[in-house]
C-alpha cells in the first residue's frame, strides 16, 4: 500500500498518542511522531517501530505550546514527508486534582495553553498546505469530563470545554475549504500516566459504563483513523465519545 498522505501528531511518544501514530501509519499515512524536545527518544523509537513495520515516520521534537517550534515543526514535517493533511492534536500534561479554594490563575492558564493556545498554534501552522489542497482533518483528542465536571478538576475541564469550542467554530470556518474539524473525546483510558490507580478507583468507574470494560488506546485510534479517513469527508464539527456509552453527545 502506498502512501496516502501526511499525518502529524502531537504528544506521541507514549500512550494514546503513540498508538494513534501506529494505526494511522498502517492505513497508509506517512506520520510525524512529535513530542516534546526531552521525549525525543520516545518519540524516535514509536518512529523506528513504524518503519521496521513498513510504514513511513520520523520523531520531531518541538513544544507544541510554542510559537516559533511549532512553526519550525511543520516546516521540518514538510521538508522531511510533505505538506500535513491529518493534524491530530494530543498534547496533554499533568493534570492535577486541585479545589477551588487552592486554584490559581497559572493553574487555570497552563491548561489554556496545551488545550486553547496549541492547537490554535498547530491549526494555523497547518492551514495554507490544508488550503492549498482543498482537503484537510484536523481532530481534537478531548476528554469525556466536558460532560461529567467532576468537583476538583474545573482547571481541566475549562480548558478542554473550550476546545471544543474551537472544534465546532473552526469546522463552520474551514468547511467552505473541504477541511473537517472534530474531536474525539475519550473517557478513561488506562495509559502510562495511570500506573498508580487503585483498584479502588478503577472498579469505582466500571460502575458507570455501560459496556464494563475500560476503553483502550486502540478503541481511540481506531476512531481516530476513521475521522482521518475519506469515510469520514462528511462528518465535522462533532464530538465523539470513545467511553463505552458512559456519557452521550447533545
Amino acid at each position: 500500500m502506498g502512501v496516502v498522505g501526511v499525518a502529524l501528531v502531537t504528544g506521541a511518544a507514549r500512550g494514546l498518542g503513540a498508538v494513534i501514530a501506529r494505526r494511522l501509519a498502517g492505513e497508509g499515512w506517512a506520520v510525524a511522531v512529535n513530542d516534546l524536545p526531552g521525549m525525543i527518544a520516545g518519540a524516535e523509537e514509536v518512529a523506528a517501530g513504524i518503519a521496521a513495520n513498513g510504514g513511513t515516520a520520523v520523531a520531531v521534537g518541538a513544544d507544541v505550546t510554542d510559537e516559533q517550534q511549532v512553526r519550525a515543526l511543520v516546516e521540518r514535517v514538510g521538508e522531511r514527508l510533505g505538506p500535513v493533511g491529518v493534524l491530530v492534536i494530543n498534547a496533554t500534561g499533568p493534570q492535577p486534582v486541585i479545589p477551588l479554594e487552592a486554584l490559581t490563575w497559572h493553574d487555570q492558564l497552563s491548561h489554556l495553553e496545551l488545550f486553547v493556545k496549541s492547537p490554535t498554534l498547530l491549526t494555523q501552522a497547518v492551514l495554507p498546505g490544508m488550503k492549498a489542497a482543498r482537503d484537510g482533518r484536523i481532530i481534537q483528542i478531548g476528554s469525556e469530563m466536558i460532560e461529567t465536571a467532576l468537583p476538583g478538576w474545573s482547571h481541566y475541564v475549562a480548558a478542554k470545554s473550550a476546545q471544543l469550542g474551537l472544534t465546532r467554530c473552526w469546522a463552520r470556518e474551514l468547511g467552505p475549504h473541504h477541511i473537517t474539524v472534530n474531536l474525539v473525546a475519550p473517557g478513561w483510558i488506562p495509559v502510562e500516566r495511570h500506573a498508580n490507580a487503585t483498584a479502588d478507583e478503577l472498579a469505582d468507574y466500571l460502575t458507570d459504563v455501560p459496556l464494563a470494560r475500560f476503553g483502550t488506546p486502540d478503541d481511540v485510534a481506531a476512531t481516530v483513523a476513521f475521522l482521518a479517513s475519506g469515510d469520514a469527508a462528511f462528518l465535522t464539527g462533532q464530538c465523539l465519545p470513545v467511553n463505552g456509552g458512559r456519557t452521550f453527545t447533545r
